[in-house]
């Protein structure tokens, strides 16, 4: 985890008290402590996912959980017991997440011939000479 303390953001955001990042791929998740208007003290757990708009332009998606302090043991016990039964019955294996990895990548090129890894932009390699 990334903590951050961005004196910008605090200007813009006065109810942000304290927050850390965690980038995981195309994914970054926002953990926030956030002060109410009366300074009670709440968790803000924020998804970001890069996409590509039909535009072609690169867009954000967000997904929020506001958690409030009366709630924290009822949804840290139900998080980790859910944490724990993945861990269970499905354990993390690097290697078999490379392959389903790399199994996505091949399947999205087929998929799409004009896919070249550069937000759907394509380039023309072009010579001083061709210049004139």
């Amino acid at each position: 985890m990334e903590e951050f303390d961005n004196k910008d953001l605090e200007k813009k955001d006065k109810n942000l008290v304290f927050g850390q990042q965690v980038k995981a791929g195309k994914r970054v998740y926002f953990i926030d402590v956030r002060a109410t208007n009366k300074g009670d003290y709440y968790l803000s757990i924020t998804e970001s996912r890069k996409k590509i708009a039909h535009d072609g332009k690169m867009v954000f998606e967000k997904s929020k959980v506001f958690l409030y302090k009366e709630d924290f043991e009822k949804f840290l016990n139900s998080l980790n017991e859910a944490v724990d039964y993945i861990k269970k019955e499905q354990p993390f294996d690097p290697a078999e997440y490379a392959e389903r990895r790399k199994q996505y990548i091949e399947e999205r090129n087929l998929n799409n011939p004009n896919y070249d890894g550069n937000s759907g932009a394509n380039y023309k390699e072009v010579s001083f000479d061709d210049l004139g």
